[in-house]
């Protein structure tokens, strides 16, 4: 490697660091902020409300979707983009944003009906501006990823989710109901437009390029319809509670898997961004994006799987102590997803290695493939055992079996097989779990009345401290890896 390759990749190697200790810092902030408002709302609103709320995420998830159309990801993966490009892909996200408002407008009534909730149409018709909004600073947000300016979204979702909260909890509290939840999705797009376009300071031109579209969408139709199946799949859950059971019932459901999808995905997503965009720069060397996708599944799975496991054990102090005691029955959902999300990071790696390695293609087969035998496993679970207990088995063995599809295409496109996968992430497994049953049995066998702060607290401690201390004695190398580039960090900030 000649002296310029050598200050390219240690250029490239800063701005991952940074972009790391950023991304950490916009994740990890955002979702403490969003858990103290979730906290402070559970208190004020009714489970119908959250219920209500949760059918109309379905709606809203499914249309950001197709308001993306896969761009932000082609835009972040090509290699040599221009100007026409952006602007070409925000008229694309615009025009499909406003043709699903004025759908779902008039789908409203239609919608309400189905769920028989009348009062569901005003608070969808407002919610579903967020289409607008987010098309007007979605192409923004790639080309941000794209230079690994992720200070910028720090700044823009921080100020957004804490103005936002503060306006969905006074809402509330003043007997708004529903518009409490309704105003803070929506007032937190609307900061999150305006903050970014004034950091990128990129407005699109009036100019459209049929051959940047053709280029754009021939890699991110695959992304849209992925994507599509996807959100509709992982919304299904929702949408067959809400009809089969109650709406207070999905209440329950709804909360308990919205704890561990936040704090998976935020764990999650402090890596994988910037793993898609180092991927797609040395997506001509093998060797070297394999190195960088094994490094990003070790370090994602030493944070996440234990993270999770633990939430999983403390789940009924953390939602007692959190959201109070009539929010109990949301106890197994909740620990159900957090087994779920504890994979979380073997599906996202494998996933991103693949689209920025430009197999889009490959990406859509899988999730045809997921989402068939998932779909038809929640549909038998719900309306032929009719059990929502049986609905959650159902998700976890899905999610399991899901590891394994995800991981094959990067047998062939980078070389790295189930074994080596496996053998990568079992000393993380056996640490986890060995420390999950030490924070199980003690504070049962010496504290068994505490009360549920202390309970969840020493449980915490001991599985963190257990995990620390068997990471240690195996000498598990994400351990050390992760102390070395904290340490670069924080020498990269001094200087």
């Amino acid at each position: 490697m000649n002296s310029v390759e050598q200050n390219k990749l240690n250029e490239l190697k800063s701005k991952v660091f940074s972009s790391f200790f950023w991304n950490l810092l916009e994740k990890g902030g955002s979702q403490a902020i969003a858990l103290i408002v979730q906290i402070v709302l559970a208190r004020l609103l009714a489970p119908s409300d959250f219920g209500m709320m949760a059918i109309m995420v379905i709606f809203i998830n499914v249309g950001n979707v197709l308001v993306q159309s896969g761009l932000n990801t082609a835009i972040i993966q090509k290699e040599q983009l221009e100007t026409n490009d952006m602007s070409t892909a925000f008229w694309m996200s615009f025009a499909i944003a406003a043709a699903l408002y004025i759908l779902l407008f008039f789908a409203s009534p239609l919608i309400a009906e189905f769920y028989s909730i009348p009062s569901l149409v005003a608070p969808l018709r407002v919610l579903c501006l967020v289409f607008i909004t987010n098309s007007l600073y979605s192409i923004q947000v790639a080309l941000i990823t794209r230079e690994f300016q992720f200070k910028k979204i720090f700044k823009a979702t921080i100020t957004a989710i804490t103005i936002s909260g503060a306006s969905g909890i006074a809402i509330s509290a003043l007997g708004g109901g529903i518009w409490g939840l309704v105003f803070q999705q929506l007032l937190y797009s609307i900061i999150s437009a305006i903050m970014i376009t004034l950091q990128t300071k990129w407005l699109p031109c009036l100019s459209f390029r049929t051959k940047s579209a053709k280029e754009l969408y021939g890699f991110g139709w695959k992304l849209l319809v992925s994507g599509v199946i996807d959100t509709i799949y992982d919304s299904a859950s929702d949408l067959i509670v809400g009809k089969q059971f109650s709406v207070a019932q999905l209440g329950f459901f709804n909360q308990g898997k919205k704890y561990p999808q936040a704090l998976g995905t935020t764990l999650d997503a402090t890596i994988q961004p910037i793993m898609l965009s180092t991927v797609s720069r040395v997506q001509s060397s093998i060797e070297d994006a394999k190195g960088i996708v094994r490094r990003a599944l070790k370090s994602a799975s030493f944070v996440i799987m234990p993270t999770m496991i633990y939430a999983a054990i403390a789940a009924p102090s953390l939602i007692s102590l959190l959201l109070g005691d009539q929010w109990l029955p949301a106890v197994p959902y909740f620990q159900a997803f957090c087994i779920i999300y504890a994979f979380l990071p073997v599906h996202s790696t494998n996933l991103q290695a693949i689209n920025a390695l430009g197999r889009s293609d490959w990406f859509l087969k899988l999730e045809i493939i997921k989402k068939g035998y998932g779909l038809l496993v929640l549909l038998f679970t719900a309306f032929v055992i009719k059990d929502i207990g049986a609905i959650c088995i159902g998700l976890i063995a899905t999610n399991i079996i899901s590891t394994f599809v995800n991981a094959y295409p990067n047998r062939k496109l980078l070389h790295y097989p189930y074994k080596e996968q496996l053998l990568d992430l079992l000393p993380i497994v056996f640490c986890t779990s060995m420390s999950a049953f030490a924070g199980t049995v003690a504070p049962i066998a010496f504290f068994p009345e505490a009360h549920p702060l202390l309970c969840a607290i020493l449980q915490f401690l001991i599985m963190g401290g257990a995990f620390i201390l068997l990471s240690c004695l195996f000498k598990v190398d994400t351990l050390q890896f992760m102390r070395d580039e904290l340490g670069r960090i924080k020498k990269s900030k001094s200087n």
